[in-house]
């Protein structure tokens, strides 16, 4: 079988140019034709020795999953389904601002967390992505939007806020991450690369020492009462030791807070009390919020907050002197908003074996 060399890092694809007899500066070549000139065959790296490409058209490919289907939203906004093998697909999305565009990119087939309110998550698990999964997704974005006229890339954010829980699949995620940040990959600082997390504590404490990148946690609840219900992975790790674990992360992260993601449900955690109770449980946390209207989806038992409700619960955060913003539902018309990519995923038999193994480790 050949090697998919989607799946190294610059120190991966080092060691296996080294393993096959050839200098670094190979890998460093062949990682620029493949993420920053999109190449996907080796015929087209055309500073590479002939014998060189004939090696690895023998022994190595660039495979990213195939695209099944593409759709873009009247507000700009555009999402991918690619194909991920034996019935599965994933989605990628694309969100345009006025200063920045970025890229929501996926982590796993499904997700095992049982998020009640996430569409995803009620779909089901079947597996990690690769790291050539993940970092494809970039790829195919990258060559669907281009560069803008001063010859910059349209994509200027990722964030890992797709479907899965990026920290459950910890090792293909950091190699993706590598990539995005190497300046012979996509070039991005770490400012810019944000990995979301439902509080998985200890893969926070193991990102903070390998690739400390911007951190979002998917709070969505004040208490552990609440937060037990929705979000069930607070019963391994409540919020106690969630807070405890984000100021650590802080010490090392390259930005000096952490973001607060909070989905806004109708009557579950919307209320004046919740919110005050929030600032008493963020305290010691340097922070800012993102509040999100919840985005219905068939049989889902939640309602989205009123706009008062937000308004209001926003107002008590930001005289308590916390920055708080209110996301724009963006790509609902195509089912591209927080909580609505579902994907394609085939096999739901796992998300039992999977969480027990999540609750385990």
């Amino acid at each position: 079988m050949k090697t998919n060399l989607l799946n190294f890092d610059l120190n991966g694809l080092t060691e296996h140019f080294s393993q096959m007899g050839e200098k670094p500066f190979r890998a460093k070549q062949v990682m620029r034709w493949m993420h920053q000139s999109g190449a996907s065959d080796f015929d087209e790296m055309t500073d590479l020795a002939k014998s060189l490409r004939t090696k690895l058209n023998a022994e190595a490919c660039i495979q990213v999953p195939e695209l099944m289907m593409s759709q873009e939203s009247s507000d700009g906004t555009r999402k991918w389904l690619l194909d991920v093998g034996t019935g599965n697909g994933v989605e990628t999305v694309f969100i345009p601002e006025a200063e920045r565009g970025t890229l929501c990119i996926s982590s796993q087939v499904g997700c095992a967390l049982e998020c009640t309110f996430c569409s995803t998550g009620r779909q089901g698990f079947n597996r990690n992505l690769t790291a050539s999964e993940i970092i494809g997704q970039l790829w195919w974005a990258n060559k669907a939007m281009g560069v803008t006229p001063k010859n910059e890339r349209v994509i200027s954010n990722v964030v890992m806020m797709g479907m899965g829980e990026p920290l459950a699949n910890f090792d293909n995620v950091v190699t993706a991450l590598s990539i995005m940040l190497d300046d012979h990959g996509y070039g991005l600082s770490r400012r810019r690369v944000t990995v979301s997390t439902s509080g998985m504590v200890p893969q926070m404490d193991r990102l903070k020492e390998v690739m400390p990148v911007a951190l979002a946690v998917s709070l969505h609840a004040s208490n552990d009462a609440v937060r037990d219900t929705i979000v069930p992975l607070n019963k391994k790790y409540p919020l106690k030791e969630l807070m405890a674990a984000c100021q650590r992360y802080l010490v090392k992260a390259p930005r000096d807070f952490i973001t607060f993601e909070y989905v806004m449900l109708d009557g579950v955690n919307d209320l004046a009390k919740h919110a005050y109770e929030l600032i008493d449980l963020v305290k010691d946390v340097p922070c800012k919020f993102n509040l999100i209207p919840f985005n219905p989806f068939p049989n889902s038992g939640y309602e989205r907050s009123s706009n008062e409700n937000i308004r209001i619960f926003k107002d008590i955060l930001q005289q308590a002197g916390f920055v708080v913003t209110v996301r724009k539902t963006r790509g609902d018309d195509i089912d591209a908003a927080c909580g609505q990519l579902a994907g394609q995923v085939q096999d739901k038999t796992r998300r039992q074996q999977k969480w027990q193994q999540l609750i385990v480790d």
